[in-house]
């Protein structure tokens, strides 16, 4: 009987395993740290890339936020061009407040009544006169509120009854005091400016006294 030892065989086929296994593990830790460098290098470039985005975006928002500088100044020189043409506007028309005023005041002032002095404060303008009846003065309250475009919100201050005159020539009238406010209508500017020559010698509207009679009874 023959016998072959096959211990010598063995341990030389398991020394080879262990150097084709160590030479995988090698190959294999060679493959990561290759795959580790690559796919590093490719994170430098998108990030790079990202970097260079950004600061291309930095560059345009600052060129954005510059023309919105510029926009928010043009904007806010058209606001004061308007204003400006605004304020021009209503000085024309106020410089012929006080011709509109003493010509609507003759157009709503009823017969049987005489103005005695006009005064303005500012969009407010008092009014004193005496009338023969109560009847009239209601009549230029209502006048003054619905008929005048330039006249609204008459309001009554005072009304008392007068005596002019002695024995025969006594008269019975009666004093009132009004109020009434100025408005603008549509289009006066426009007016304003077509009627400035008309207004160059009116009063001072702070003070108008009107002692004509407005219309006679």
């Amino acid at each position: 009987m023959i016998l072959i030892n096959l211990l010598p065989h063995r341990e030389a086929r398991r020394q080879e395993r262990k150097r084709a296994f160590f030479s995988a593990l090698g190959l294999a830790a060679i493959v990561g740290v290759g795959l580790t460098i690559l796919w590093f290098g490719i994170l430098q470039q998108m990030t790079s890339f990202q970097e260079s985005r950004n600061r291309f975006l930095a560059d345009e928002i600052k060129k954005l936020d510059e023309q919105i500088k510029d926009i928010a100044a043009l904007r806010a020189e058209i606001e004061a061009l308007r204003a400006r043409q605004k304020a021009v506007e209503d000085l024309q028309t106020d410089r012929n407040v006080p011709v509109y005023l003493l010509d609507e005041l003759v157009k709503q002032t009823p017969e049987g009544i005489y103005l005695t002095s006009v005064k303005q404060n500012g969009n407010v303008v008092t009014v004193g006169g005496m009338s023969q009846t109560n009847e009239r003065v209601s009549e230029m309250l209502r006048n003054t509120a619905y008929n005048s475009p330039w006249l609204e919100k008459p309001e009554l201050v005072e009304i008392k009854a007068v005596t002019l005159g002695k024995d025969r020539d006594a008269r019975r009238l009666f004093d009132f005091s009004m109020r009434v406010s100025i408005k603008r209508p549509q289009g006066a500017a426009g007016a304003a400016s077509g009627a400035s020559g008309a207004s160059t010698g009116a009063a001072n509207p702070a003070s108008a006294p009107a002692g004509k009679t407005a219309k006679a009874s």
